[in-house]
């Protein structure tokens, strides 16, 4: 007997993948999608009363999928080098192995699972998870109606969902210290959660000890950082752009509301770095 199609969704935590569940939700409610969460345990915890949010809207509960090995057994398994651009262990071992460790049987039991992945129509050059097995079909439906940033934080309000609240001082993921963030969250993580910076500082230090190339912010250590008048330096820096930034942008209360993220300020393409099963 043939098994029937699976319909699976990943929810990062972030606005586009909650909106496109939202938007599923609206236009495809005879699809049986499985909504999905890959739990690194180094998220923030405004992620979590998101995600409780979100599942009050689709009226169905989002599958953890937490991974078998956590953050600090692959950080020692990696000779305690961060994460980094160039070496995304993180995305690797806590977000997809586990993934894919939870369709796998499916897949090579013929089972064709399509992968719904929330990539924009203002994102032409982004690409989403590429499948790693034949039985696997990747859509996108946001790109293929249209609907970019601005739409996605039209439809978040409209279903009264919303935004995650970290999007009031950060730009995109959600993870604690993903190694994408700019500067000035790095700050303001040391001011909303100092918990969790102090964490970051313990791993920067101990892979610094251990001949790690990297530190979390490219240049100058987490310390460094933060030290008051480089911290208000920081600041300053970040709120000259963002007026530069007011200045330039057209009169459009729709696209105000979109365009005003870190990587707007610091003019960084979404498409350019990230990874799409995190940020998203």
């Amino acid at each position: 007997m043939t098994q029937p199609d699976r319909h699976i969704l990943g929810i990062s935590g972030g606005r586009d993948s909650a909106a496109l569940a939202v938007y599923m939700r609206q236009h495809h409610p005879e699809l049986p999608l499985e909504y999905f969460f890959t739990d690194t345990g180094k998220e923030l915890p405004e992620v979590y009363t998101f995600l409780d949010r979100l599942e009050g809207f689709l009226g169905k509960p989002i599958l953890r999928l937490n991974p078998d090995r956590d953050f600090d057994f692959w950080l020692d398994e990696y000779g305690n080098f961060l994460p980094s651009p160039r070496t995304r262990w993180c995305t690797r071992q806590l977000k997809l192995r586990p993934l894919e460790k939870w369709l796998r049987a499916d897949l090579d039991a013929g089972v064709t699972v399509h992968s719904y992945v929330a990539i924009r129509a203002d994102e032409p050059t982004r690409e989403g998870y590429q499948a790693t097995h034949d039985n696997m079909q990747v859509h996108l439906p946001l790109r293929e109606a249209g609907i970019d940033r601005a739409g996605v934080i039209e439809m978040l309000q409209q279903a009264d969902v919303g935004e995650p609240d970290y999007y009031s001082w950060r730009s995109r993921s959600g993870c604690t210290f993903c190694f994408f963030q700019q500067k000035i969250e790095w700050v303001r993580l040391a001011e909303h959660h100092p918990d969790r910076f102090a964490e970051a500082v313990d791993y920067e230090k101990t892979a610094l000890r251990d001949g790690s190339p990297f530190t979390w912010s490219q240049g100058e250590s987490l310390p460094e950082l933060i030290r008051p008048a480089r911290a208000e330096q920081i600041k300053v820096d970040y709120e000259r752009r963002r007026e530069r930034l007011k200045l330039r942008r057209p009169a459009n209360p729709l696209a105000d509301a979109a365009a005003d993220t870190i990587d707007d300020v610091y003019g960084i393409d979404e498409a350019a770095g990230g990874c799409v099963i995190c940020h998203k």
